[in-house]
């Protein structure tokens, strides 16, 4: 009989990665919980004892996307920008049987976050080192249920991620009643915004978004969660306004009136 692995919490730490520096940090007055920061920027939040916290606004908001979109079940699920695999966990404890994969561009970031968080193996969850606009092209046509980006380095989406071809591929590796979500960041001209969802409209019939009404406003900088499908996207509105940080949906009339697009 094998030995079951013990896993031993880690405490805060900075560590070379391929990238850069990952700078793990303890929570204070929390039994299990950090933040993982990669080359200086927040990139997940993970607490050990509980995979559904998403302590960061915009993984709430995609979780509530997501179980608002589909029936309870396993999902087939590819994240493009591991870090700590954050959601990843999270659709892992609420919908078991799910088979995801993971793509980070840094080997090593991948092998602490392994280390770290006490992940689970392939095929529940594999993860992959390499770009992920080229990993994506590896998945068949209509293969999987979920797609994410949640990519980036240090602020800013690699450009690589953000092409027509790109788009092209999400939507050809994605099931009829599948779903998009992107991490959109936003600078409050909504320019960036509105680039990516007018190249999605040409691959999806449906795209949607998500955010706090100040940025949706232009008010101030932040998150957005686009949204597409080839088929309708459900109006999550309600769960959005009841999240902790509460959020607006923007359906594609409600895109049109606030982007022009």
């Amino acid at each position: 009989m094998a030995k079951r692995r013990i896993f031993t919490a880690p405490s805060s730490q900075v560590v070379d990665i391929s990238t850069g520096t990952a700078h793990l940090e303890k929570i204070d007055g929390e039994a299990d919980s950090y933040v993982l920061h990669v080359n200086g920027v927040p990139s997940s939040s993970i607490t050990l004892s509980d995979p559904q916290r998403l302590d960061f606004e915009y993984l709430d908001w995609m979780s509530r996307i997501i179980d608002g979109h589909f029936e309870p079940g396993p999902l087939r699920a590819v994240h493009i920008g591991a870090a700590g695999c954050a959601l990843a966990r999270f659709v892992h404890a609420t919908r078991p049987g799910s088979r995801q994969t993971a793509i980070d561009i840094d080997a090593l970031l991948l092998d602490y976050s392994r280390a770290w968080f006490d992940l689970p193996r392939s095929p529940a969850l594999a993860l992959r080192a390499g770009d992920g606009a080229v990993e994506v092209e590896k998945f068949r046509d209509g293969s999987l249920d979920l797609l994410i980006r949640d990519a980036f380095d240090h602020d800013a989406v690699p450009g690589s991620l953000t092409t027509q071809q790109f788009f092209v591929s999400c939507a050809r590796t994605l099931k009829t009643s599948g779903l998009y979500l992107a991490n959109v960041p936003d600078s409050g001209d909504h320019s960036g915004l509105r680039s990516e969802i007018t190249l999605l409209q040409e691959e999806f019939r449906h795209v949607a978004a998500a955010s706090e009404p100040a940025i949706i406003k232009g008010r101030r900088r932040g998150n957005v969660v686009v949204i597409a499908s080839h088929s309708p996207i459900s109006d999550v509105d309600q769960v959005l306004r009841t999240a902790p940080t509460m959020a607006s949906f923007l359906d594609s009339t409600a895109l049109r009136s606030r982007l022009g697009i």
